[in-house]
């Protein structure tokens, strides 16, 4: 009987949501408002694994060839997280697979510091893997904010969405020496220190949605949808049509992301690991990093309006382009100039914005509420290999080459977005 109410209660609430575009309206800004304070929380969480991951296993590994571990094993494990985290927001809704996502990331952070604690490789591979899980579950929250927005909104719903991460992935960088102090206080070596603050600010973000993000936004774009449903003949007359342009819309918005995430992830990598042999110090590398990652996600206003505003294909045009441009300077750029280094990592993280905001619009353009989720967790897939085979990659090309090398390569992989959206444009213009 309890079980009975409870739906009957549910049913009733949804159909007031179907019934009034005003609740829309309302719940849509509640649910951006519940993702921006998760986002704070979960941006600073993933900024330890970025910041000090590759010095940390180049601490206990002894080598600097293997220092791209760290990002292989965490984006592999956001692979597997981003996979399970959009099955998990389909059939339950968004409240339950991300909040699941970030607790999960909280405990491999935890991993994190008891492997360094007892000077444990296996475990710090293991633990970094499933720390993975709150980088996948921070990317894949961008699109709650988007499941109730028009589509002349979706982008700058996403950008709310990961400007709110800069607060605290800004932060996080900033916070190593202090971090470390922290640390070695209670007998934890001092690079793992970032991940105690990731732990607690996963495990918070995960709560936060667990607790607050009702009614969930994904199901109510679901019902809403099925409310909506077209005359059937005149859907089957366009069906075909409808989707070859939602398929290479998929396509397209996917290719954008993977190749904008392996050129960020390789370059960013290598960095620290970069700075440190030319004498710069952790205030330093911290600093770098925090300007980077807050041109991942800080320009993210601007951004959304102009890919709603002047169209997909220019931003992933210019976001090919800002890499170009980030991978030139990195290489070129002397190894002792703070000021060289600064710029470069700034240019990777706006390029990077600009891939992600115009693919992810891409992506939910071309997909429903029945299949949303479960779409985008394998895009997120995708994008997490990408940025695994980066991240291993980089590590073997510098210490095989130079980091120049790796910076130069990277900027011209960027420039294939061009013909692959330019492709795009002309085949969506001659189906139209």
């Amino acid at each position: 009987m309890n079980d009975s109410q409870a739906l009957k209660s549910e049913t009733n609430s949804l159909q007031s949501y179907i019934d009034s575009p005003d609740k829309q309206k309302q719940l849509y800004r509640r649910t951006l408002m519940i993702v921006v304070i998760s986002q704070i929380f979960g941006g600073a969480g993933l900024a330890a694994g970025i910041t000090v991951g590759a010095l940390l296993a180049e601490d206990m590994l002894g080598s600097n060839s293997l220092a791209g571990v760290p990002a292989a094993l965490f984006t592999l494990g956001s692979a597997l997280a981003a996979w399970l985290v959009g099955r998990l927001s389909q059939r339950f809704g968004r409240r339950f697979g991300l909040a699941t996502g970030f607790i999960a990331g909280g405990i491999g952070a935890i991993g994190v510091v008891m492997a360094a604690t007892f000077d444990h490789i296996f475990l710090l591979f293991v633990s970094l893997f499933i720390y993975g899980a709150g980088t996948a579950t921070n990317l894949q929250a961008r699109y709650a904010g988007t499941d109730l927005a028009t589509s002349t909104q979706r982008a700058t719903a996403i950008s709310i969405a990961m400007v709110s991460t800069t607060f605290g992935a800004v932060a996080g960088p900033n916070l190593v020496s202090i971090m470390g102090e922290l640390a070695t206080s209670i007998g934890v070596p001092a690079l793992a220190g970032p991940f105690i603050l990731a732990a607690v600010a996963y495990i918070l973000a995960g709560f936060i949605l667990l607790i607050l993000l009702r009614p969930d936004p994904l199901i109510v774009a679901q019902a809403i949808a099925d409310a909506k449903t077209m005359d059937n003949r005149k859907l089957a007359d366009q069906k075909t049509k409808t989707t070859a342009i939602q398929k290479r819309g998929i396509v397209v918005g996917a290719t954008i992301m993977v190749l904008t995430q392996i050129v960020m992830v390789a370059i960013m990598t290598m960095t620290p690991i970069h700075m440190q042999h030319h004498g710069h110090g952790l205030n330093q590398v911290g600093m770098v990093i925090g300007i980077h990652i807050g041109a991942m996600y800080l320009p993210s206003l601007v951004t959304g309006f102009l890919v709603d505003k002047v169209g997909r294909t220019v931003m992933a045009i210019a976001s090919g382009v800002t890499l170009l441009s980030a991978g030139i300077l990195a290489a070129f750029a002397p190894a002792d100039s703070m000021l060289g280094l600064t710029t470069a990592l700034a240019l990777l993280g706006l390029g990077w914005n600009f891939g992600l905001i115009s693919g992810t619009a891409l992506i939910i353009d071309s997909t429903s509420p029945s299949t949303r989720a479960k779409t985008q967790g394998t895009v997120d897939v995708l994008i997490a290999l990408a940025g695994a085979s980066g991240g291993a990659m980089s590590g073997m090309v510098v210490a095989h080459s130079s980091y120049a090398t790796l910076s130069l390569a990277g900027g011209i992989l960027a420039l294939l977005l061009v013909p692959v959206v330019v492709w795009s444009s002309r085949q969506v213009n001659h189906n139209e």
